[in-house]
């Protein structure tokens, strides 16, 4: 069963928000229909009714796709029907929201933190409607309002024990976004995962900071190559659209003197972009907490909060889902079948109960 948390704000949604340029289309239009943009898409049935929002186009954005994948499997599992409302910016998805409650489905499902402010106001004004918002919370707590969060930390400890496992320089670090207990979720385990598989692994973590820390690859670049220069060898990549700066320096520095740095993704699958630079991704699963959220909600234990770990499957790392093979990430490579065989293990230990990670937002 999964587990009920205290009700809280989410950490940093990592990839909805955008994982990389190339994962987002341009802006939309919240009025376009049947799969366009900003409208709905889906089909009709007979049961239940549910209509997921997104805070982006959903285009390649992989983090959204699941999402999508998510209420699809719902409405499959409760004969029903579903419909996908895409946004582009905050006046798309308050119109998307509206016309959402408009149409009185089910369940309403919205991902990230994005939505927190018009869920609420929306919870107070159709009490009789209920919500599941993923990735994200309502600061106050309303029976209507279901929430899905995630134990970021403990995937990420599974990420820095393989970087414990791979690294030569006996260095790791992390490019993290913000100074926060939150997002030091992406850095400290990290640190603390290599340091389990191999005690003498030093870290150092860096900070994107400054009046964009979600969208400045620039600062991103130059924090990594920072950390490259001081002998990091294995680098977790948490610093949002700026990913893609960690990875333009991780290619740069091998370039320079063939060994580099290799990097880590977050929430999808980054090494189809910038493949030969990332070693592995900490996923987020938004399909399985859309789907099992829908379902709590139409068991009637809505109004709660749940938490998303390893035992549940809403977090994993890309070397631990099926298809690693066409994942194009080094960790698929025959060479590093035993880091996934510790790498697994540790996982179980977690999931278990075994293991316990500490979690710096706690």
């Amino acid at each position: 069963m999964p587990l009920l948390s205290p009700r809280t704000r989410t950490p940093l949604r990592l990839t909805a928000a955008a994982v990389g340029a190339v994962l987002l289309a341009t802006g939309c239009n919240a009025a376009a229909k049947d799969g366009g943009s900003g409208g709905g898409s889906g089909g009709e049935g007979g049961g239940k009714s549910f209509t997921l929002v997104t805070p982006d186009p959903v285009a390649q954005n992989e983090f959204l796709k699941l999402a999508v994948s998510g209420v699809k499997a719902a409405a499959k599992a409760h004969d029903g029907s579903q419909k996908v409302f895409q946004s582009s910016d905050t006046d798309s998805r308050q119109q998307n929201v509206a016309s959402a409650v408009d149409s009185a489905p089910d369940v309403i499902a919205l991902v990230g933190f994005e939505f927190a402010d018009i869920v609420a106001q929306q919870a107070e004004a159709h009490p009789k409607q209920q919500f599941l918002l993923v990735d994200a919370c309502t600061k106050k707590t309303y029976e209507n309002v279901t929430c899905a969060v995630f134990r970021e930390h403990e995937a990420v400890f599974l990420a820095g024990a393989e970087a414990g496992l791979l690294t030569r320089s006996g260095k790791v670090g992390a490019v993290d976004v913000l100074d926060t207990p939150q997002f030091r979720r992406y850095s400290e385990p990290f640190a603390a995962g290599a340091k389990k598989v191999k005690p003498g692994v030093r870290s150092r973590t860096l900070f994107v900071g400054g009046q964009s820390p979600f969208n400045d690859a620039a600062r991103a670049k130059d924090q990594a190559s920072t950390l490259a220069s001081g002998g990091v060898d294995q680098v977790m990549a948490a610093a949002a659209a700026g990913n893609t700066g960690v990875f333009q320096a991780a290619k740069a520095a091998k370039a320079k003197d063939g060994k580099g740095f290799r990097a880590y993704g977050v929430d999808a699958n980054q090494c189809l972009t910038s493949p030969g630079e990332v070693v592995d991704n900490v996923l987020k699963k938004t399909d399985v907490a859309v789907e099992k959220g829908i379902g709590q909600i139409l068991d009637g234990k809505g109004g709660t909060t749940v938490s998303y770990g390893l035992k549940e499957g809403g977090m994993s790392l890309t070397g631990l889902e099926p298809g690693i093979e066409g994942s194009k990430c080094l960790i698929a490579e025959p060479a590093n079948a035993d880091v996934l065989a510790r790498v697994k293990k540790l996982r179980d230990d977690i999931a278990a109960g075994k293991l316990t990670v500490d979690d710096p937002a706690a």
